[in-house]
């Protein structure tokens, strides 16, 4: 493995399932190697699943079946940074699928708890203005949206109303 970092993701049993999820939303994106345990652990049995190798958006990570009683929380989020309103539909959508859930200002929760952020480029470039009456404007804007909206952040920036 010739990658210096990559998250390492806690699932109760179902790592496997969850990486072929993401696989199948995120362009360059594989399964590089599912790791059956060679023993007993607390998270499963002997033959079990333990790790999922995956490449999720070019980037490594490491799927953990490592058992229940560790939820994800809103302490540990991943951004997906996309150019229009399709694409931030595309991802917000398949995301949600089977369960997940909005919650406010571009995050959500998929149906294995993890937390994302669907964040529009705009939004960014909004929020890291020069301007301080534009950041305000973009910021106010993104305050009263659960699912960011590009029009509406590119008209809080232009300072249309």
């Amino acid at each position: 493995m010739a990658d210096k970092i990559a998250p390492c993701l806690w699932f109760d049993g179902n790592a496997e399932e969850a990486m072929r999820f993401y696989a199948g939303i995120f362009p360059d994106s594989s399964i590089d190697k599912v790791n059956p345990s060679p023993s007993d652990w607390p998270g499963g049995k002997a033959g079990g699943t333990i790790t999922v190798e995956a490449t999720i958006l070019g980037a490594p990570y490491l799927a953990l079946n490592g058992g229940p009683d560790q939820p994800f929380t809103d302490a540990v989020s991943f951004q997906i940074y996309t150019d229009d309103q399709a694409e931030t539909d595309r991802y917000w959508n398949a995301l949600l699928e089977g369960g997940g859930e909005p919650m406010a200002c571009s995050w959500l929760s998929d149906r294995y708890g993890v937390r994302w952020q669907i964040v529009p480029r705009a939004l960014m470039d909004g929020l890291r203005h020069e301007d301080a009456e534009v950041r305000s404007r973009v910021f106010a804007a993104m305050s009263q949206m659960i699912k960011i909206d590009h029009d509406a952040i590119e008209a809080a920036i232009e300072g249309a109303s």
